[in-house]
Protein backbone atom coordinates (compact mmCIF):
# COMPACT_ATOMS: atom_id res chain seq x y z
CA UNK A 1 0.00 0.00 0.00
CA UNK A 2 2.90 2.36 1.17
CA UNK A 3 4.89 1.27 -2.24
CA UNK A 4 1.47 2.52 -3.91
CA UNK A 5 0.80 5.79 -2.71
CA UNK A 6 4.87 6.45 -3.25
CA UNK A 7 4.12 5.63 -6.47
CA UNK A 8 1.11 7.82 -7.28
CA UNK A 9 2.84 11.00 -5.19
CA UNK A 10 6.26 10.39 -7.41
CA UNK A 11 4.30 10.27 -10.95
CA UNK A 12 2.07 12.76 -9.81
CA UNK A 13 4.70 15.68 -9.34
CA UNK A 14 6.66 14.20 -12.22
CA UNK A 15 3.67 14.82 -14.24
CA UNK A 16 3.05 18.20 -13.18
CA UNK A 17 6.79 18.94 -12.74
CA UNK A 18 7.45 18.24 -16.18
CA UNK A 19 4.69 19.41 -17.97
CA UNK A 20 3.99 22.92 -16.52
CA UNK A 21 7.45 24.30 -17.71
CA UNK A 22 6.15 23.03 -21.29
CA UNK A 23 3.11 23.94 -21.35
CA UNK A 24 4.14 27.43 -20.06
CA UNK A 25 0.56 29.22 -19.30
CA UNK A 26 2.24 32.28 -17.91
CA UNK A 27 3.81 33.00 -21.35
CA UNK A 28 0.88 31.92 -23.26
CA UNK A 29 -1.54 33.90 -21.61
CA UNK A 30 -0.63 37.18 -23.49
CA UNK A 31 -0.86 35.30 -26.96
CA UNK A 32 -4.02 34.00 -25.70
CA UNK A 33 -5.22 37.27 -25.44
CA UNK A 34 -4.35 38.97 -28.23
CA UNK A 35 -6.15 35.95 -29.98
CA UNK A 36 -9.16 36.77 -27.92
CA UNK A 37 -9.01 40.40 -28.38
CA UNK A 38 -12.48 40.63 -30.45
CA UNK A 39 -14.63 38.20 -27.79
CA UNK A 40 -16.32 39.92 -24.91
CA UNK A 41 -15.33 39.33 -21.31
CA UNK A 42 -17.70 36.47 -20.65
CA UNK A 43 -16.93 34.87 -24.03
CA UNK A 44 -12.86 35.13 -23.15
CA UNK A 45 -13.89 33.42 -19.74
CA UNK A 46 -15.75 30.79 -21.63
CA UNK A 47 -13.21 30.19 -23.91
CA UNK A 48 -10.26 30.21 -21.30
CA UNK A 49 -12.36 27.29 -19.69
CA UNK A 50 -12.86 25.62 -22.66
CA UNK A 51 -9.01 25.45 -23.55
CA UNK A 52 -8.35 24.24 -20.03
CA UNK A 53 -10.63 20.61 -20.87
CA UNK A 54 -9.69 20.60 -24.27
CA UNK A 55 -6.01 20.47 -23.25
CA UNK A 56 -6.92 18.42 -20.06
CA UNK A 57 -8.43 15.65 -22.48
CA UNK A 58 -5.34 16.00 -25.11
CA UNK A 59 -2.21 15.79 -22.23
CA UNK A 60 -4.44 12.61 -20.86
CA UNK A 61 -4.91 11.28 -24.30
CA UNK A 62 -1.77 11.39 -25.31
CA UNK A 63 -0.26 9.73 -21.24
CA UNK A 64 -2.68 6.87 -21.52
CA UNK A 65 -2.84 6.43 -25.41
CA UNK A 66 -0.69 8.12 -27.15
CA UNK A 67 1.86 5.38 -27.98
CA UNK A 68 -0.63 2.62 -28.84
CA UNK A 69 -2.02 5.73 -31.51
CA UNK A 70 1.41 6.31 -32.71
CA UNK A 71 2.11 2.82 -33.18
CA UNK A 72 -1.30 2.11 -34.91
CA UNK A 73 -0.29 4.92 -37.73
CA UNK A 74 2.62 3.97 -37.69
CA UNK A 75 4.29 7.32 -36.50
CA UNK A 76 6.75 8.62 -34.92
CA UNK A 77 7.55 11.03 -32.12
CA UNK A 78 10.16 12.95 -34.40
CA UNK A 79 7.35 13.01 -37.02
CA UNK A 80 5.13 14.87 -34.81
CA UNK A 81 7.71 17.19 -33.82
CA UNK A 82 8.07 18.09 -37.12
CA UNK A 83 4.88 18.61 -38.32
CA UNK A 84 3.92 20.49 -34.68
CA UNK A 85 7.19 22.39 -34.62
CA UNK A 86 6.16 23.74 -38.27
CA UNK A 87 2.61 24.76 -37.25
CA UNK A 88 3.99 26.49 -34.30
CA UNK A 89 6.44 28.40 -36.03
CA UNK A 90 3.60 29.70 -38.72
CA UNK A 91 2.01 30.39 -35.43
CA UNK A 92 4.85 32.99 -34.02
CA UNK A 93 5.81 34.27 -37.20
CA UNK A 94 2.15 35.29 -37.37
CA UNK A 95 1.27 36.86 -34.38
CA UNK A 96 5.06 38.61 -34.25
CA UNK A 97 4.52 40.63 -37.69
CA UNK A 98 0.29 41.13 -36.76
CA UNK A 99 -0.05 44.76 -37.06
CA UNK A 100 -0.49 47.02 -33.56
CA UNK A 101 -3.85 47.36 -32.10
CA UNK A 102 -5.15 50.68 -30.07
CA UNK A 103 -6.95 49.63 -27.01
CA UNK A 104 -10.15 52.12 -28.34
CA UNK A 105 -10.13 49.77 -32.32
CA UNK A 106 -9.56 46.83 -29.37
CA UNK A 107 -13.23 47.14 -28.09
CA UNK A 108 -14.30 48.34 -31.47
CA UNK A 109 -14.01 44.81 -32.51
CA UNK A 110 -15.55 43.56 -29.78
CA UNK A 111 -18.20 40.66 -30.81
CA UNK A 112 -20.40 38.26 -29.40
CA UNK A 113 -19.06 35.04 -30.84
CA UNK A 114 -21.26 31.86 -31.27
CA UNK A 115 -20.96 28.65 -29.50
CA UNK A 116 -19.79 26.80 -32.32
CA UNK A 117 -16.71 29.46 -33.52
CA UNK A 118 -15.72 29.79 -29.90
CA UNK A 119 -15.39 25.87 -29.54
CA UNK A 120 -13.32 25.94 -32.77
CA UNK A 121 -11.23 28.78 -31.86
CA UNK A 122 -10.48 27.02 -28.71
CA UNK A 123 -9.59 24.02 -29.97
CA UNK A 124 -7.42 25.34 -32.44
CA UNK A 125 -5.42 27.21 -32.26
CA UNK A 126 -5.69 27.99 -28.72
CA UNK A 127 -5.53 24.51 -27.12
CA UNK A 128 -3.43 23.07 -29.81
CA UNK A 129 -0.62 23.86 -30.34
CA UNK A 130 -0.64 27.24 -28.20
CA UNK A 131 -1.68 25.32 -25.51
CA UNK A 132 -0.41 21.84 -25.83
CA UNK A 133 2.15 21.76 -28.41
CA UNK A 134 4.08 19.12 -30.20
CA UNK A 135 6.79 19.15 -27.07
CA UNK A 136 3.83 18.88 -24.44
CA UNK A 137 2.72 15.62 -25.98
CA UNK A 138 5.96 13.78 -27.04
CA UNK A 139 6.60 14.87 -23.28
CA UNK A 140 2.70 12.83 -22.40
CA UNK A 141 3.20 10.28 -24.48
CA UNK A 142 6.86 9.68 -23.06
CA UNK A 143 5.53 9.48 -19.36
CA UNK A 144 2.62 7.12 -20.26
CA UNK A 145 4.79 4.91 -22.47
CA UNK A 146 6.50 2.78 -19.82
CA UNK A 147 3.39 1.58 -17.50
CA UNK A 148 4.89 -0.34 -14.50
CA UNK A 149 4.17 -3.96 -13.95
CA UNK A 150 1.06 -5.41 -12.07
CA UNK A 151 -2.74 -3.76 -12.17
CA UNK A 152 -2.49 -2.14 -8.68
CA UNK A 153 0.59 0.18 -9.94
CA UNK A 154 -0.99 0.78 -13.72
CA UNK A 155 -4.34 2.29 -11.41
CA UNK A 156 -1.86 4.13 -9.42
CA UNK A 157 0.28 5.46 -12.74
CA UNK A 158 -2.74 6.36 -14.40
CA UNK A 159 -4.72 8.42 -11.13
CA UNK A 160 -1.82 9.85 -10.52
CA UNK A 161 -1.16 11.21 -14.86
CA UNK A 162 -5.05 12.31 -13.96
CA UNK A 163 -3.84 14.53 -11.07
CA UNK A 164 -0.87 15.73 -12.16
CA UNK A 165 -2.24 16.82 -15.62
CA UNK A 166 -5.16 18.72 -13.67
CA UNK A 167 -3.00 20.93 -11.88
CA UNK A 168 -0.97 21.71 -15.13
CA UNK A 169 -4.59 22.99 -16.50
CA UNK A 170 -5.72 24.62 -13.91
CA UNK A 171 -2.27 26.50 -13.78
CA UNK A 172 -3.66 27.73 -17.45
CA UNK A 173 -7.44 27.87 -16.87
CA UNK A 174 -6.22 30.66 -13.95
CA UNK A 175 -3.69 32.26 -16.41
CA UNK A 176 -5.55 32.73 -19.08
CA UNK A 177 -8.84 33.19 -17.25
CA UNK A 178 -6.99 36.66 -15.47
CA UNK A 179 -4.55 37.40 -18.76
CA UNK A 180 -6.62 40.38 -19.02
CA UNK A 181 -5.99 41.82 -15.53
CA UNK A 182 -1.89 40.49 -15.58
CA UNK A 183 -1.35 42.79 -18.47
CA UNK A 184 -3.38 45.57 -17.14
CA UNK A 185 -0.60 45.81 -14.56
CA UNK A 186 1.88 46.74 -17.14
CA UNK A 187 0.15 48.99 -19.35
CA UNK A 188 -0.14 49.22 -23.13
CA UNK A 189 3.77 49.39 -24.09
CA UNK A 190 4.24 46.74 -21.63
CA UNK A 191 1.47 44.76 -23.00
CA UNK A 192 3.13 45.10 -26.85
CA UNK A 193 6.40 44.67 -25.53
CA UNK A 194 5.44 41.09 -23.71
CA UNK A 195 2.75 39.62 -26.66
CA UNK A 196 6.10 40.18 -29.14
CA UNK A 197 8.42 38.69 -27.19
CA UNK A 198 6.38 35.79 -26.50
CA UNK A 199 5.64 35.66 -29.78
CA UNK A 200 9.40 35.67 -30.91
CA UNK A 201 10.31 32.82 -27.98
CA UNK A 202 7.03 31.05 -29.30
CA UNK A 203 8.93 31.16 -32.92
CA UNK A 204 11.93 29.98 -31.31
CA UNK A 205 10.30 27.01 -29.79
CA UNK A 206 8.83 25.81 -33.08
CA UNK A 207 12.30 26.36 -34.83
CA UNK A 208 13.87 23.93 -31.95
CA UNK A 209 11.05 21.65 -32.13
CA UNK A 210 11.44 20.92 -35.61
CA UNK A 211 15.09 20.95 -35.64
CA UNK A 212 14.59 18.14 -32.71
CA UNK A 213 12.24 16.31 -34.66
CA UNK A 214 14.54 16.86 -38.01
CA UNK A 215 17.74 15.31 -36.11
CA UNK A 216 16.13 12.53 -34.77
CA UNK A 217 14.81 11.23 -38.73
CA UNK A 218 18.29 11.86 -39.54
CA UNK A 219 19.74 9.94 -36.69
CA UNK A 220 16.49 6.92 -37.02
CA UNK A 221 17.64 7.05 -41.16
CA UNK A 222 21.33 7.21 -40.39
CA UNK A 223 22.47 6.15 -36.76
CA UNK A 224 25.92 6.85 -37.75
CA UNK A 225 25.34 10.34 -38.04
CA UNK A 226 24.79 10.67 -34.08
CA UNK A 227 28.33 10.65 -33.40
Amino acid sequence: MLADVRTFLETMLLAAATLLPIVNPMAGASVFLAKTADLTEDDRQRTAFRVARYGFALLLASALIGAYVLDFFGLSIPAVQVAGGAVVCAMGWNLLNAPEQSPQAAKDAVRVATPTDLARRAFYPLSMPLTVGPGSISVAITLGANQPAGVRAVVATSLAHVVGITIVVLAVYLCYRYADVILRKLGDVGTVIVTRLTAFILLCIGVQILWNGVSALVTMLHPGAAG
